[in-house]
């Protein structure tokens, strides 16, 4: 696509987003220094971020004006940007792991996006910095690269909104504060303080404090990369004496990261009330109980000889892969594919994979608000079938009445949503032995940004490319929700 002047302001943001990439390659490269991980690492992390540098410094040169951000514009620097974040962030895996360029670009496209569905196994053999850099990619992704772009740069609210609004737009655009830098400021605030709340907690109960760091990047981020294959449940494996705790502690910080992080700030300045009457963390709430009681009666039951002590160990193995999922998170301490699971329990996670977290978290899925909103829509068309057509039936969310053009791009989301994963599970299912349920959940699982699946990594590892691509705008799309993604499509959006 030909760039014109009024094209010169997606370049110059697109570089100075890429002068934060190169900044961010710092932090692994520190590690590699501190385990001495020779120069081949090394070189896996410095030429990025040399590129990064380079790039950025040229773009950045570029006169541009900021009056022509607007939302169009804002959507594009949004799905490019993330785009070349990814790209750019699969060099360490091509350079210091091998890995193919498919391979590389998938597994740093699902730490972005926080989605977690990986490629790599023998996770434990791997340089430091590399698992390292795969958790600070979910980190930074887990509120968005522009927000985090924002807070550095700006300073003024000009165009702030359009690029915060592209990267995540909202039902509604509440704010804490009336000023938008700090919005973004406070919310940044919040993500970081509770992810060093959490390092603090694990290495308290006798976590490393390498792990605690690489568990607390991506619980917050409900991103789910962990630097061992069996995940979360590689604590109870090697017998740590507070693995049960260590649990509990991921479980409280993977709700976190799916609440509305605009909750927190009320929360955290004495506003209970808000909290409290939220119907979408009520809905949030209802669902993680019901899930969790649906998969935990049948199992209590089932079992004539269950102790106190069993019963506790199904409810926080059941607690946690309900929040794990709901959450997109994508942790484990079992498969979701495992006997230990009914046949309920593996659709009910199929419908919360679709779900996910609430509006302005960190989540991935539809989002519970939307899916409340579809909810009422439902019931208003129901109502209209038996009251008088003169009737007034607004949609109405905390008391508010929600816009009819809101209501509609909901729907349309929606649809969007839906054709993604049946044509992904559509390809999937051609190119590949896998079943229809199996295909369909690898689907899900990359656009809901969740991670897990009802097949083995392995077979993950040997999918086709064209299925491996195909995840990859289903990631993509996923976080972005929809538009920023395919409006790089569309000849219009570029005019």
């Amino acid at each position: 696509m030909r760039f014109n002047k009024k094209n010169h302001v997606i370049l110059y943001l697109l570089g100075s987003l890429l002068l934060i990439l190169s900044a961010m390659f710092t932090l692994p490269l520190l590690v590699s220094f501190i385990y001495r991980e020779g120069l081949v690492i090394y070189k896996s992390f410095l030429l990025p971020a040399l590129l990064s540098l380079g790039l950025g410094i040229i773009l950045t040169k570029i006169d541009y004006n900021q009056r022509q951000l607007n939302l169009t514009t804002s959507m594009i620097v949004c799905g490019l940007g993330w785009i070349i974040f990814s790209i750019i962030g699969s060099i360490p895996f091509q350079l210091g792991l091998n890995k193919s360029f498919i391979d590389a670009l998938f597994e740093s496209v699902s730490g972005f996006t926080t989605t977690g569905i990986t490629v790599f196994q023998n996770l434990q053999q791997m340089p430091k910095s590399i698992l390292f850099w795969r958790s600070l990619i979910q980190w930074f992704g887990g509120l968005g690269i522009l927000t985090f772009f924002l807070v550095i740069t700006f300073r003024s609210e000009g165009g702030i909104w359009q690029l915060f609004t592209a990267e995540s737009h909202k039902i509604s655009t509440s704010r804490p504060v009336p000023n938008v830098f700090k919005t973004i400021k406070i919310l940044w605030s919040i993500y970081a303080s509770f992810t060093l709340l959490e390092i603090l907690l694990l290495t308290f109960f006798q976590v490393s404090f390498y792990d605690a760091v690489i568990h607390s990047l991506t619980t917050l981020s409900t991103g789910g990369f962990s630097n061992y294959d069996s995940s979360i449940g590689y604590f109870q494996q090697i017998g740590h004496p507070f693995y049960p705790v260590i649990e509990y502690i991921i479980i409280f910080f993977m709700f976190l990261g799916g609440m509305n992080f605009l909750l927190h700030f009320k929360l955290l300045t004495g506003k209970i009330e808000d909290v409290i009457t939220n119907l979408e963390l009520r809905y949030f709430l209802g669902l993680i109980v019901a899930g969790t009681l649906i998969i935990l009666i049948p199992m209590t039951i089932n079992n004539s000889n269950i102790s106190l002590i069993n019963f506790e160990a199904n409810f926080r193995t059941t607690l946690f892969q309900v929040m794990s999922i709901i959450t997109t998170t994508g942790y484990g301490t079992k498969s979701i594919g495992s006997s230990f699971f009914s046949a309920v329990a593996k659709q009910l996670f199929l419908f919360f994979m679709l779900v996910g977290g609430c509006v302005g978290s960190t989540a991935g899925g539809f989002k519970v608000i939307r899916i409340v909103i579809l909810n009422k829509l439902f019931s208003r068309e129901i109502k209209k079938i038996y009251l008088p057509k003169r009737a007034v039936l607004p949609v109405k969310l905390n008391k508010k009445i929600i816009k009819n053009n809101e209501v509609m791009k909901v729907a349309a989301l929606f649809f969007g949503w839906l054709a993604l994963i049946l044509v992904g599970s559509g390809i999937t299912a051609l190119f590949s032995d896998l079943s229809a349920f199996q295909a369909m959940s690898g689907m899900f699982s990359a656009v809901g940004n969740i991670g897990p699946f009802y097949f083995s990594v392995d077979k993950m590892v040997s999918l086709s490319p064209v299925i491996k691509l195909t995840y990859i705008l289903g990631m993509l799309a996923g976080r972005l929700e929809i538009l920023p993604v395919f409006i790089l499509f569309t000849r219009e959006g570029w005019k």
